[in-house]
């Protein structure tokens, strides 16, 4: 039987990520074998019990390693920020190569995030960008939006990034964002991606027409109990991530119900927000994750947007009826995310337990997002413009949520693709002083990291601006798509 990835080599992939051959799940997933990998499972199974076997011995053997591109790099701190970057991006740029291992061919050259990303991710690209339109660099930005287009038409939706592991899984829908940036720059784009901005709205929406009162949610949609639909992340797979397989075995290590775990992961893992205790059920508890009986704000709030993009590409080809039914789409998601998500009371925006129908209790900075694409009343962002700039804002930036936990999607880090959500939302609304606030922390705390150390992180310790990063799944990484892109998109704004 042919084998096709490394991760479906059975005993020998659990073996090796076990062990572990190598302290990253991913570096496994993203090796090259120098056979094919039938072969090599064949000779494994041959060799396996031999009395002076050797697991890394033979992984050394049998793989080649994957490519640290940091390495070829050394930055100039004595370069002001924004030059770093300009010069950063060649550096980050990918060109269309064949790929032996679980790389999935792109058609076009894309800017990857760097460190132990090598490969495209989907809702980082358009914060990328964002520093891309600055730097004039349109061409890339085209690239990518194209080389999205040709991952819809291949698989029907946008993966999380282009390998093979990463299929079945999306990340937050923020191609519309993209076209729109493009068509800043370019005319007639609204009318040229109107064929996949439609395919990825079906991606999101599939399975709406089996739910009912017996089955209220099939795929990525939920049918709550006014007869809204709105949506959830679920990739519907029920094991380990094959990048991060040893700690997803060892967190499940003690969990009855071991599917449902891995499902919620995934489902977190889709989300971007991976991990956060805005999961959980319980405050303190990462078992209790439970992604897929969420419906998220921010992820509700983009879908918003595309069915409002959708909406002005068919008004502009001329198909009104179309059009008519996208604004119908986008004005019933608008008043459930108002109903399920907004709470008057506390004058925020929460997620939504679709399962015990009732908000979340979490405050996260997931609430700027009705802000950002315009869904907020004037005194709704008001109330949420007090509550970030009370709770949330630090003097590095906005944190995530306010919990402090281990993970790293939670306090004492803050991130450039929330960042620049809050700010952008918050200058919408006229809260200009704040926003400008925000900015200014946050790049103040890039600036003096870099000159530091001569990096871009990933995330930020926005508590405490004397460390470089904060805790998290793995290790702080640099180069940093989103965080060059934002970077140069504020320091824009601030002084244009």
């Amino acid at each position: 039987m042919e084998i096709k990835y490394i991760f479906s080599l059975g005993e020998l992939f659990e073996k090796v990520q076990l062990l572990p051959v190598f302290p990253d799940s991913k570096t496994f997933v993203d090796c090259t074998p120098k056979s094919d990998l039938s072969s090599i499972h064949d000779r494994y199974e041959a060799e396996k019990n031999s009395k002076d076997f050797d697991l890394t011995a033979f992984v050394h053997e049998h793989f080649i390693l994957p490519k640290n591109y940091a390495t070829d790099y050394t930055s100039d701190r004595h370069l002001p920020v924004s030059e770093h970057i300009e010069n950063l991006w060649d550096v980050l740029t990918r060109q269309p190569e064949e790929s032996h291992n679980s790389l999935i061919p792109l058609p076009h050259s894309y800017v990857v995030p760097g460190g132990r990303f090598r490969e495209i991710y989907y809702w980082d690209s358009y914060f990328t960008m964002l520093g891309l339109q600055v730097s004039k660099r349109v061409d890339l930005i085209e690239n990518m939006v194209d080389n999205f287009a040709d991952l819809i038409d291949r698989f029907g939706y946008i993966p999380n990034g282009n390998r093979t592991y990463y299929l079945d899984r999306s990340q937050p829908p923020f191609f519309a964002c993209m076209v729109n940036l493009l068509s800043e720059e370019k005319e007639n784009i609204l009318i040229k991606y109107l064929p996949w901005l439609q395919r990825e709205h079906d991606f999101w929406m599939n399975g709406s027409n089996g739910l009912s009162t017996e089955k209220k949610s099939n795929r990525r949609v939920v049918l709550l109990p006014g007869g809204s639909i709105l949506n959830r992340y679920c990739d519907g797979n029920i094991f380990p991530r094959p990048e991060a397989y040893k700690e997803e075995v060892s967190w499940s290590k003690n969990v009855r119900d071991k599917k449902a775990m891995y499902l919620n992961l995934r489902g977190a893992c889709e989300s971007g927000w991976d991990f956060s205790s805005r999961w959980y059920k319980n405050e303190d508890d990462f078992s209790s994750i439970h992604t897929t009986d969420i419906i998220p704000v921010d992820l509700n709030c983009l879908l918003y947007y595309m069915e409002q993009t959708i909406a002005n590409a068919y008004e502009i080809s001329g198909d009104l009826s179309a059009s008519s039914k996208f604004k119908t789409l986008a004005g019933k998601r608008a008043e459930a995310i108002h109903k399920y998500c907004w709470n008057k009371e506390k004058g925020f925006y929460f997620d939504y337990d679709w399962r015990e129908n009732k908000q979340k209790e979490w405050l996260t900075v997931a609430a700027a997002f009705p802000l950002y694409f315009g869904l907020a009343s004037e005194k709704q962002a008001q109330s949420v413009a007090d509550i970030l700039k009370e709770k949330f804002l630090y003097n590095g930036g906005l944190l995530t949520t306010i919990k402090t936990t281990n993970q790293q999607w939670d306090a004492p880090n803050g991130w450039a693709p929330l960042q620049w959500i809050g700010i952008q939302g918050l200058a919408k609304y006229g809260f200009t002083d704040l926003a400008k606030e925000i900015a200014a922390r946050w790049m103040n705390i890039n600036k003096k990291v870099y000159e530091n150390t001569g990096k871009m992180m990933e995330k930020y310790n926005v508590t405490d601006t004397n460390l470089k990063a904060g805790g998290g799944e793995y290790p702080a990484q640099d180069g940093f798509g989103w965080t060059n892109g934002v970077y140069l998109a504020l320091e824009k704004w601030i002084a244009p």
